[in-house]
């Protein structure tokens, strides 16, 4: 008769302090604690199931009888290491707390702690699930706990400590087992199976350890399962199977088609996992997105993992309240894809700042169209170089268009923008102007962004873009003295008195130009009355 074969969680199960999984700091204290011979009567071992409470305890316990003498490393050939090792040494009594949880048996328990171990340096007492416990038994251990005989050594083992009551825990040294690192659980279960010659994937081991959250023991249980099912060679589709998860590669293209705005193929994609729970396909998501996070990948930036996992998050609650799987998932995809939109959205908002704050660099001169008149609100000026761009009359009526409706929105901002801000191009969907705003016009524009982009896709179109070049123009304190032209431009453009500008009889003309007088250019005109008659109606408002 062929013998059974033992579950790999007991098979593989830590013999000493080496071979704890994920569990070094713990391992260290009690090593050095053994080594050094300072040892405490009463300890408490807490943490998630799997974790290796119990298998630490008996390593332990191990250590502290071994006949070669206390020591990190027990030989485990000795008579009490082998008899602890097969779990049948009479000086380590094992008890468990969710069957013997009554004041009778810590009773017992206390009565066998007045006789002296029988073949052992020490009589140990293990009690597993300690937080079982009655009240009344809890108040019985207490006396003995704190002032045990010097040949008794207690270890207490828990899944939950805050059940523990205040008393106890004052009177033992606390070590908190931590949930076990994936990466961790994935070399050990590739060991194990590399010992049993099993084939695998590392992407099916992944799968595994990520299922059994940080415990060993539910991930050696699974792997068992795994074996048999995969036939001896553990891959990803058998285990996903197995587990009835969603295949990673399907979530790739599920995600590819969010970015891609596919509707109909995630409506298909939602039909398609309506054969899986909806719960779990929201956990694998959420994982998956934890891995692009973790790869850094472009495609999934800081802000756009923040939306999809608030996306994520907020249905969950939907499931709490029995709402219809599909439909949740289907508005999961779609939330994400609005999501996307946002994203464009806040690429504009910093594409904006950086072409407001950014510092002056050289770049080559364009044509610039500016509108002269004798008030500040049109105070802007042709350049000679820019006289050709005249032709282009639409994109002028647009920029006037622009700046008439930024005025109506947002007057602080309309006085801003058309006192500092000149129509330079239109081309290629790119509108590009420039900007000589000062500290605190820059806050007003950075601050007014959405309106201002919002405008300008109105008027120019959804796909334009925005370029600004820095000022041209040399700062105050370069302009001669005698030239009073330049700064009286200056003043205007910077919302000063500009009635001298075209006005006063000694002022030198403005600038030389081909005899063309560009305020009798209809369009000029109309800008100019546009202006007039906004700043009339905003004024009258206040």
């Amino acid at each position: 008769m062929k013998a059974a074969s033992e579950v790999l969680a007991r098979k593989y199960r830590p013999s000493n302090f080496d071979e704890l999984i994920g569990q070094e700091t713990i391992a260290q204290t009690l090593s050095l604690a053994l080594d050094s011979n300072r040892l405490s009567h009463a300890y408490l071992f807490s943490g998630l199931r799997g974790s290796g409470k119990t298998s630490t305890a008996r390593i332990f316990a191990k250590a502290l009888i071994c006949e070669e003498g206390m020591s990190h490393h027990p030989c485990g050939k000795c008579s009490n290491c082998t008899m602890a090792i097969e779990g049948r040494h009479m000086d380590i009594i094992e008890m468990d707390g969710a069957s013997s949880r009554k004041i009778d048996d810590i009773r017992d328990l206390v009565e066998q702690t007045k006789y002296k171990p029988a073949v052992a340096r020490y009589k140990i007492f293990i009690i597993d699930e300690v937080h079982m416990l009655t009240k009344e038994a809890f108040n019985a251990l207490l006396k003995t706990l704190e002032e045990p005989p010097e040949y008794v050594k207690f270890i207490l083992a828990t899944t939950d400590p805050l059940k523990l009551p205040a008393t106890i825990l004052s009177r033992t040294q606390h070590f908190r087992f931590k949930s076990i690192a994936t990466h961790k659980i994935i070399e050990h279960l590739a060991h194990i199976l590399n010992l049993e010659g099993i084939g695998f994937e590392h992407d099916a081991l992944e799968i595994l350890a990520r299922s059994g959250s940080g415990s060993l023991r539910d991930t050696l249980t699974l792997l068992d399962q795994a074996i048999i099912y995969s036939k001896n060679h553990v891959d990803v589709r058998t285990v996903t199977d197995m587990l009835g998860l969603v295949d990673p590669k399907f979530i790739t293209e599920l995600f590819q088609a969010i970015f891609n705005k596919d509707y109909a193929a995630l409506v298909e994609y939602t039909k398609f996992l309506e054969d899986y729970e909806s719960e779990m396909v929201v956990d694998e998501l959420i994982a998956y997105l934890k891995e692009k996070m973790y790869s850094q990948d472009a495609l999934f930036s800081t802000l756009v993992l923040d939306r999809f996992f608030r996306i994520l998050s907020d249905s969950k609650y939907l499931f709490s309240i029995n709402a219809d799987g599909s439909f949740v998932l289907s508005m999961i995809f779609f939330k994400m894809i609005e999501a996307l939109r946002i994203r464009e959205i806040d690429q504009m908002i910093e594409s904006l700042q950086s072409e407001v704050t950014r510092p002056e660099i050289q770049m080559p001169q364009a044509s610039k169209i500016k509108l002269q008149s004798t008030t500040p609100e049109a105070a802007h000026l042709i350049k000679p170089e820019a006289q050709k761009t005249l032709e282009k009359k639409p994109e002028i009526e647009n920029f006037a268009l622009l700046l008439e409706k930024i005025a109506d929105r947002n007057y602080e901002l309309g006085e801003c923008f058309k006192n500092n801000i000149s129509f330079v191009s239109f081309e290629a969907n790119t509108l590009t102007w420039e900007s000589c705003a000062d500290e605190t016009c820059k806050k007003n524009l950075t601050h007014g962004y959405g309106v201002v982009k919002q405008l300008v896709r109105e008027i120019f179109g959804f796909e334009t873009k925005i370029k600004g070049i820095p000022c041209s123009k040399p700062p105050k304190e370069h302009i001669p003295q005698g030239d009073q032209s330049a700064t009286m431009i200056e003043d205007a453009e910077m919302g000063g008195d500009a009635s001298c500008v075209s006005n006063c009889n000694d002022a030198p003309p403005l600038e030389e130009t081909d005899g063309t007088d560009i305020t009798k250019e209809p369009i000029v005109q109309k800008a100019i009355e546009l202006f007039e008659a906004k700043k009339v109606t905003i004024q009258s408002k206040i």
